[in-house]
């Protein structure tokens, strides 16, 4: 298969290259910036229309993982709403497989129990609000798009800035407190890229749920992170996301029952995190 892959130097999008030249797939990597890990690479910003249209017309990929956004700051809502508009358009135009990844974010969480796909999404933040508009275009552009909705990252060969975080603060390099009431789905990294790169085969549409099983809080996850890394767990601090203003969303637990039924399995921190992250040391 030929597999186009868009922010192939994050955390996701690298372990989605690795995963796939390892399957023996044909990847052309795009990234913005830096240099993907493998592949084809293509320096290409999701923003230029005309600049990817090309790219995607001249590649004609089976399947495109559009794993490119920026969380905060001047880059973010032109990045997340019209790159994606532009990746979904592009897709389409060649009938290329689209699977694009959102957020569980989206939501507001105030709920009472675990989000379903179906449940309507009250983004509360601004990067939620641009990821919510994000997944509108891509289903306008793209019917046939597979809308993927993880959760906060972590397990990847490249440790996120949340792990980092966590073990530096554990050794005292890092003044740092993790919200202890900001209850979210953990999604391993290695995990979500298999599924990913299985469900970029299939034929589904719509908003899938696919989070880790476990809910479990910031600072839960900040000291298993700690203990996986050989720090002290007991150094982490807690901090409420209730006392912010304006206030973060905190029960954003995701149900990813529909993924379960499709055969779709992640791991829980315990089992992922018995490794040493000797990338952090």
């Amino acid at each position: 298969m030929k597999l186009l892959i868009t922010g192939a130097s994050g955390v996701l999008g690298s372990e989605l290259v690795r995963l796939a030249l390892d399957a023996g797939d044909e990847v052309v990597a795009c990234c913005r910036r830096s240099d993907p890990p493998g592949g084809r690479a293509c320096r290409l910003d999701v923003r230029d229309a005309e600049a990817l249209a090309r790219v995607i017309e001249s590649e004609r990929p089976d399947s495109i993982i559009h794993t490119a956004y920026v969380q905060d700051g001047s880059d973010a809502r032109s990045t997340n709403v019209e790159g994606s508009r532009n990746v979904a358009v592009s897709s389409r135009a060649v009938s290329a497989r689209l699977v694009h990844v959102s957020t569980d974010l989206v939501f507001d969480g105030r709920g009472k129990r675990p989000y379903r796909e179906q449940d309507e999404p009250r983004p509360v933040i601004p990067y939620g609000e641009s990821k919510h508009e994000a997944e509108r275009v891509v289903a306008d552009a793209c019917p046939e798009a597979l809308i993927v909705r993880p959760s906060l990252f972590y397990g990847g060969v490249r440790p996120t800035r949340h792990e980092l975080l966590a073990i530096e603060a554990a050794r005292g390099r890092a003044d740092a407190a993790f919200f202890a009431d900001e209850l979210r789905s953990p999604t391993p990294v290695p995990d979500l890229a298999r599924a990913l790169l299985d469900l970029s085969r299939r034929d589904l549409a719509g908003v899938l749920h696919l989070a880790g099983p476990v809910p479990l809080d910031r600072y839960g996850l900040a000291q298993a992170i700690a203990h996986a890394a050989g720090a002290d767990p007991g150094a982490i601090r807690f901090g409420l996301a209730s006392e912010l203003a304006p206030e973060r969303p905190r029960f954003v637990v995701l149900d990813s029952g529909r993924a379960a039924e499709l055969g779709i399995r992640l791991r829980a921190p315990a089992d992922l995190l018995r490794r040493v992250v000797t990338e952090a040391r």
